[in-house]
């Protein structure tokens, strides 16, 4: 029985991706682990591997193909003694062929108008309630399941999938029995909260039509900045900030770092202030445990290591790899660790576990130049703390003499319903004391 091979979900939130490129032709023996293509979704390009073993019959869709939805077939296998005149319609052109006898109407088709009231009067009487007829959703099933399915006499509505999303495989129509009947549904709770609408702003058309006839070039998002758009928008709208603010400076940790990187340039390894930053602030929520903790919906999830998410800028984008047990390791390490991360970022080779998780994240642009600026929280990250520049300025020393110090000035944002106002200065006094005594953090 050919074997349907679907386009895969690699990472929780993927929708669609892009078919970047095939290792395998019509034709070619097929074997488990093999790659057969790589898959490029919003955040990196990654390989995907045959699970089943054939003959590679028919690909479905072509290298460099955009928007190819999750569970979409990409290729159908042969199995020994089977040819290409064995593999049916994909799943995908079965649903776009012509309605038939029994083909739901397009969820768009508007409903016919209501019949019109009688009018009032003895005569008058109340029409009968119609009778509900069977829902007619489209099944989403395996070609081998609907022959199983048919020979048992199976209605499939009436089967529930344990396929990815649902799909019915071959698994589910042998277990179920003719004429059996679904689970009913569980009713939605009454007091579910609506999903906000979130504002798009002035439409595509209006936009366009207001800068008509001032030269423009019309950029196409991809899928990340699609992705990046649409995250930190809701973000922004649902997640209740606030912003706290700090100088800090970093004599102490220059001085200390100079003398760490003179002893180790033997080694090849440079620690950078950004280095010292993350083990800051890894140490800091070991300190304010109750500050390491995200978002979940109707609850907070508090963590007892310290997985610090970092912000890389790439391309197009940007990556927040996450360091976990960062509170655990040397700055050696921690600078190792973060090299290797930034580098395979820039090269979208990041796996999703790589850039998922953590509980906080750091955005340094003061490797830019910029002094200071807030940044907007990754949900379910409960603060992100936004990194300056260090600055030369002047200061009053602790014996009231003027003095010129490096001032890195920094701004926590901090999700409210996580971390309270006071929670979250201590938090960012400890990320403070932790980089301007750097020896109590080699202890």
């Amino acid at each position: 029985m050919p074997t349907e091979i679907l386009m895969p979900a690699l990472s929780p939130t993927m929708e669609e991706g892009t078919l970047a490129k095939w290792h395998v032709k019509e034709g070619d023996k097929v074997s488990s682990g093999d790659i057969l293509a790589e898959i490029e979704t919003d955040k990196a390009t990654m390989e995907f591997e045959a699970v089943d073993e054939g003959v590679m019959g028919k690909i479905m869709i072509a290298e460099g193909t955009e928007g190819v939805k999750v569970n979409d077939v990409i290729a159908v296998l042969l199995e020994d003694g089977e040819s290409a005149d064995d593999i049916e319609a994909p799943a995908q052109a079965r649903d776009a062929a012509p309605a038939k006898e029994n083909t739901p109407a397009p969820a768009h088709t508007p409903a016919p108008a209501p019949a019109p009231a009688p009018a009032p009067g003895p005569q008058a009487a109340t029409p009968a309630a119609p009778t509900p007829t069977k829902d007619t959703t489209r099944v989403f099933a395996s070609p081998l399941a609907r022959r199983i399915a048919a020979d048992k006499g199976l209605d499939l509505a009436n089967v529930t999938g344990s396929g990815p999303h649902g799909r019915i495989v071959k698994a589910d129509v042998e277990s179920a029995k003719a004429g059996a009947t679904p689970a009913a549904a569980a009713a939605p709770k009454a007091d579910a909260p609506k999903a906000a609408a979130m504002a798009s702003g002035p439409s595509t058309e209006a936009v366009i039509k207001m800068y008509d006839g001032r030269p423009f070039e019309e950029v196409k998002l991809d899928g990340m900045r699609k992705t990046i758009a649409a995250r930190l928008t809701e973000a922004k709208q649902s997640v209740p900030h606030f912003y706290l603010r700090r100088d800090i400076n970093l004599d102490a940790l220059m001085a200390l770092r100079g003398q760490i990187n003179a002893q180790l340039d033997g080694r090849g390894v440079k620690l950078s202030v950004n280095d010292f930053i993350i083990k800051a602030c890894a140490l800091a929520l070991q300190q304010v445990p109750e500050a390491n903790a995200v978002w979940a919906g109707d609850r907070t999830l508090k963590f007892s290591k310290s997985d610090v998410a970092v912000a890389v800028a790439i391309e197009g984008g940007l990556f927040t790899p996450v360091l976990r047990d960062a509170e655990m390791k040397s700055l050696s390490a921690l600078s190792s660790e973060m090299k290797d991360l930034a580098s395979r970022a820039r090269d979208r080779k990041l796996a999703p576990q790589e850039y998922q998780g953590g509980s906080f994240a750091i955005s340094n642009l003061g490797m830019f130049g910029v002094d200071n600026f807030d940044a907007i929280i990754n949900p379910p990250h409960a603060a992100i703390l936004a990194v300056g520049a260090g600055v030369k300025k002047p200061i009053v020393g602790k014996d009231g003499a003027l003095a010129v110090a490096t001032i890195m000035s920094v701004t926590l944002s901090v999700d409210h319903r996580v971390i309270d106002g006071a929670l979250g200065a201590i938090l960012l006094q400890a990320i403070k004391d932790n980089l301007e005594n750097p020896l109590t953090m080699l202890a």
